[in-house]
Parts: structure tokens; sequence; C-alpha cells
């Protein structure tokens, strides 16, 4: 980044390490990380492509530089959506209320249903995948100079999986799902084999209950399966085929059961996600899921989401990935609540009302850097804080969390965001 904050075109790290060490740049910002520069102010701009592969819990990003000597990957990162989440707080919210106006003690008036929802209303456990994607293109178009968009357009049709036979004018409220049934059979199995675990070897389709005995073809009785176990089972009932691995058959009937909703997520988005991106005015392009898997195995290349991101359109069939790249793993965390207190296992308050925000000029989420010289906690710490109001942090995240961490030690990195990070 330039003297004046405009985005320049990103470096290898061993430069970056240069110019910071020679004090010719500065960190601006820790995730993702970005120097600034502190005279320079333009540079030579080559053309930066950002590729996004939309999914369900996971949506790939990658950022590819198209330089003369080819097209690379030059920033990568996993964005791990918080949907399901969402969805879970609303449920708990919903059972809350309800108990709250079985008791008689509703403290404002009903609305009922008589509330319209505006075009293109979205549920927010989904509209927040797509804030998401709208929040990092917002964020890396400042970072650095894109030039143009490609996303990959994934289309399940859920009902032609549910009944592939269906035609004619059963079929008037579908779309054709093409490949999709296999790539939906691959995420829902694991991208392995149901009966032994096998990975990375080539898989068959396979019904659950052969088709012989009268087996339907709906996605429900599908699985995946290496040669030898397809070959051993043939039309063998499943119970019997797995009667010495009561786990597996276990694992394998509750597995077929699940429902389409990662599918139904992924269709309900993609519109969503595509016109926001349409809001940034760059030239943006829509490739199909069969274009990027097919760049992928031409160029032998892992199954990631950010890999799959890179290999994305026209420019995605001769990509290269550097093996020095490693994704940012980036994992949406939300901006608090509105809860005003913490109540028990039995619904009372069990604190006191949140009179402040910051405390010492720290909040909850701040990525910190703390340096402890004396006590019996003397060390670095390096993460995010949780606040207190007595001024006693607790940093880290998970298992590494350390607790009673005076203000005083503390060093702000960056800011929350919303957003927790992991290389």
């Amino acid at each position: 980044m330039a003297h004046n904050k405009q985005p320049l075109m990103p470096c290898h790290p061993a430069r970056a390490r240069k110019l910071l060490k020679k004090g010719k740049a500065a960190v601006y910002r820790r995730y993702p990380f970005t120097i600034i520069m502190t005279h320079r102010l333009c540079g030579d701009l080559q053309p930066i492509e950002i590729k996004f592969d939309p999914g369900s819990r996971t949506t790939g990003i990658a950022l590819v530089g198209h330089f003369d000597r080819g097209s690379e990957v030059i920033w990568a990162g996993n964005l791990n959506h918080r949907g399901l989440q969402v969805k879970s707080n609303l449920v708990s919210r919903r059972a809350i209320r309800r108990s709250r106006r079985n008791r008689k003690t509703r403290y404002r008036p009903a609305r009922f249903l008589n509330r319209r929802r505006p075009k293109g209303w979205l549920p927010p456990s989904l509209r927040s995948r797509v804030l998401n994607v709208k929040n990092w293109m917002l964020k890396l178009s400042r970072l650095a100079p894109l030039t143009q968009i490609a996303i990959e357009t994934v289309r399940f049709d859920t009902q032609k999986m549910q009944k592939p036979e269906i035609s004619g004018i059963e079929y008037q409220q579908g779309e054709l799902v093409g490949y999709e049934l296999r790539e939906y059979l691959l995420e829902k199995w694991d991208r392995q084999c149901a009966y032994c675990g096998a990975k990375n070897v080539p898989l068959e389709i396979e019904h659950i209950q052969a088709s012989s005995k009268g087996g339907s073809n709906r996605v429900s009785n599908l699985t995946l399966a290496c040669s030898p176990c397809n070959f051993d089972k043939g039309n063998k009932d499943i119970k019997e085929f797995l009667k010495r691995k009561p786990k597996r058959l276990k694992k394998i009937q509750a597995q077929a059961k699940a429902s389409l909703k990662d599918a139904a997520a992924v269709n309900a988005t993609r519109y969503a996600t595509g016109n926001i991106l349409k809001c940034f005015g760059l030239p943006i392009t829509f490739s199909s899921g069969g274009r990027t898997k097919f760049n992928r195995l031409k160029l032998g290349y892992s199954k990631d989401h950010w890999i799959d991101a890179a290999c994305v359109g026209e420019s995605g069939s001769h990509v290269v990935i550097p093996k020095t790249i490693t994704p940012l793993i980036i994992t949406a965390k939300g901006r608090g609540s509105r809860q005003k207190c913490r109540m028990n296992q039995y619904g009372f308050p069990r604190t006191g009302p949140k009179k402040q925000k910051r405390v010492k000029g720290f909040q909850t989420g701040d990525i910190v850097k703390a340096v402890v010289t004396k006590g019996k906690k003397i060390g670095t710490y390096i993460g995010r804080v949780v606040v207190r109001a007595k001024g006693s942090f607790d940093i880290g995240s998970g298992e590494e969390k350390v607790g009673g961490i005076s203000y005083k030690y503390c060093q702000l990195l960056q800011r929350s965001d919303g957003y927790e990070y992991l290389k």
C-alpha cells in the first residue's frame, strides 16, 4: 500500500521483510498481512483478478495476478461462515419468546405475520453468507488494485437429485442437474468410500439398496464406494454386508438420510452473491462448477476451497499455484450481541448490564500482544482479547487461552472486525 493509502501490487514475503527491516515500510494490517510504504506514492500495476468459490459452509477466495509470465495465485483464503450458528441463535430466541408469551408476560404488542418482506429477502442465516463475501470483497479492494471478478455459480437441482427419473410436467419447477449429482455425493460422503473409508482412489456411485431388489435412484439411496467394495457388495443387503461393522452401518444409515439443506443454501444465495458483487463496478464473469473441476483436475491440484477458487473461470485453466502459498483461514465470529446481561440455567440474570463496550481502550475481539515481565505469567502472548471491567483480560483462543493479564501489558495489533484468523 502506498503512503497515501492507495493499493499497490502485492509483493513477495521476502521483499516485504526487507522493506520493513530497512524502514521503508511499516505494518498496516496484520490479517491479511499488509504493509504501507513510508515514502512511495505510486508504482506499476498489473491486472489482479479476485475469484470466489461460494459454498454453504466455506467460501474459497483467491487473488490471481495476470503477469507477462502467466497467471499466478498471490493470496488465498478460506472463509468459514457462521450460518449454522445464526440459525441456532434464532431457534433459541424463538423458544425463549414462546415460553415468555405462554407465561403471559408479553412486554411488547404482538405483530404476528403482518410484516412484509422486502424484495430479495433472505433468512438471516443465508444473508450472513452473502454479507461475508461482500465484506471481504470490500476489504481486499482497499488493499489490492483489483481489476476484475470471477465467481463460480453452483446449481444443485434438489428435485432431480431426489427423483432422477422425473420429466415432463412433473419437472416444471426444476433445473437441469448435469454432473451435480456426483458432486453432491462427493461432498456428502467426504470424498471417501462409505464402506471402507478409502481416500484418493476412484469412487463409483453405489446403490445402498440394490436396484435389482427394488432400490430407487434417489439421492438418499446413493453413496460412493471404491471398486473392490462395490464388487464385494454386489446386490447384497447392506445389513448383511456390514454385519461385522455395526458402527459403520449405523453411520451410513444416518448419513444417507441427511437433508439437502447445504445444496439448498447454495442455490438460494448464488444470485444474491452475484448481484452484490456487481455493485462494485468491476467486470465480472460467472463460471460453472464443471469448468472449475475440469481445470483443477487438468492441472493436478488437490481439492480445497481456495484452490477451487483459483481454478474458477477461463484463467483457471492455466493458473499457477506456488508451493509457498498458505491460505488464511478466516472464521466469521460476529460482532458481539445485544444481550445486556448473562443468564443462569434458570433464566435469571447472573451478571449486571453492560455499561461500556471498551475497557481501557480495548474491546473484546481485538488482536493484542502482551509482554508480561513479572509475576507468575511471564512471557509473550498474542491473540484475541476478552475484556473485563476490572482491567484483567483473557488472551488467546480455545485451549491456548490465558487469563488474568493486566491491560498495562497489552499492545493493540488490530481492532476487532468480526472474524478470527488462523494461518
